[in-house]
């Protein structure tokens, strides 16, 4: 039998009741919007909740650094592959999260519902960007009828746009408002030391190509239009080559387009993608990342035909810096180093590593380490 949401009991008043010890308050039915637009109704705050992506910890671990897990009964399992180096700093401080259940993607069809249901969680919170897989594979009619609701978060799309309500809608259902708050305060601060100074100055802008995951596969090469690390480049005062070219946020350009468009900065985005193809040519951006190791692998990506003759390799003004800031609420940090790149000039004062180091003291339940960006122009 289903129960009316307005009076469903939650896990612990249910709790309560079964030890005969009285529940004086229910959770409190609250209609939130998100980032899809879809109005949701839920008692809130949440007490059991499905990331379907387990990145989404990212955000989980500003909201409540002391225990970012709390509440979570399970993830996909993408966390530990695609970041490992933050998946085991995770781990070491908070062990419990190897044992959450774990599951497949919307996106490609391997999420298990019942096992979901058996979960009773209060939500699934899913990134944007699977909506449409959801909506085809029927997982949000199936999650329906089990009185599961979705809530659409968003930091990969459109990260300008969405992490900031995204902040404050995970905030509202895990009655962490405050924390989402103060959050968001500091993310538009440091981002406005950055943009206060291009739009005063207008300085001229280097052209800038962004290499998505560069080495990640012998294919050259993938990149941003003019959403995510594209703008990001806008924003740090660069003229992003893809964009007019790739309309939407990734596509790809080839070797010639790059070669013509001459870049006088190249940005290669990485990670430690062991998981997905070991031994690969990216670059091992991270946390506590070897330095050494990856700056091999940038000069040698600097070698690839899509780079002949162009003035960033000229230059040495050929970078590389973590993949995951396309992917997480600390875009801020990524457009601040990206400004100190392409104007040293006008960012003598500007210390991305202090601000991340800052961000990770005042928000995030892991200790900072150094290893997110590199550039071959580095003394």
């Amino acid at each position: 039998m289903n129960i009316p949401a307005s009076t469903r009991l939650t896990p612990a008043c249910l709790a309560a009741a079964l030890s005969v010890v009285a529940c004086d308050a229910l959770a409190e039915p609250t209609t939130i919007t998100d980032v899809a637009g879809r109005e949701v109704t839920l008692d809130t705050p949440v007490e059991r909740v499905i990331l379907g992506e387990g990145r989404q910890i990212y955000l989980l671990g500003a909201l409540q650094p002391d225990n970012p897990f709390a509440g979570v009964v399970g993830w996909r399992e993408d966390f530990s592959q695609a970041d490992p180096d933050s998946y085991a700093r995770y781990a070491e401080k908070f062990p419990q999260l190897e044992d959450l259940p774990t599951f497949g993607g919307f996106k490609d069809g391997t999420f298990d519902v019942e096992q979901a249901a058996a979960l009773s969680p209060d939500v699934v919170l899913m990134n944007l960007e699977a909506r449409a897989a959801t909506e085809d594979a029927g997982y949000d009619d199936k999650l329906a009828e089990l009185d599961i609701p979705i809530v659409y978060v968003d930091f990969r799309e459109d990260p300008l746009e969405h992490t900031v309500p995204s902040m404050r809608l995970m905030g509202e259902l895990l009655g962490k408002q405050q924390q989402a708050d103060a959050f968001v305060a500091f993310a538009e601060e440091q981002l406005a030391r950055v943009t206060s100074v291009i739009e005063e100055a207008d300085p001229e802008r280097p052209r800038v190509f962004i290499d998505r995951a560069g080495g990640y596969s012998e294919d050259c090469c993938m990149s941003f239009g003019p959403g995510n690390f594209g703008e990001y480049v806008e924003l740090a005062g660069g003229s992003n080559i893809a964009d007019g070219i790739i309309p939407n946020t990734f596509g790809t350009l080839n070797p010639e387009q790059i070669i013509a468009a001459n870049p006088d900065h190249v940005v290669v985005t990485g990670g430690n993608w062991d998981a997905y193809v070991p031994g690969g040519d990216w670059v091992g951006m991270g946390p506590g990342a070897d330095m050494d190791a990856a700056r091999a692998k940038l000069q040698a990506l600097t070698e690839r035909t899509a780079m002949t003759g162009i003035t960033a390799v000229d230059t040495d003004q050929f970078h590389a810096i973590w993949h995951q800031f396309y992917n997480n609420p600390y875009y801020f940090i990524a457009v601040q180093q990206l400004a100190k790149w392409l104007h040293p000039e006008l960012f003598t004062e500007l210390d991305p590593e202090a601000t991340f180091k800052e961000l990770h003291q005042r928000f995030l339940p892991v200790d900072y380490e150094p290893g997110y960006w590199i550039s071959l122009n580095d003394q």
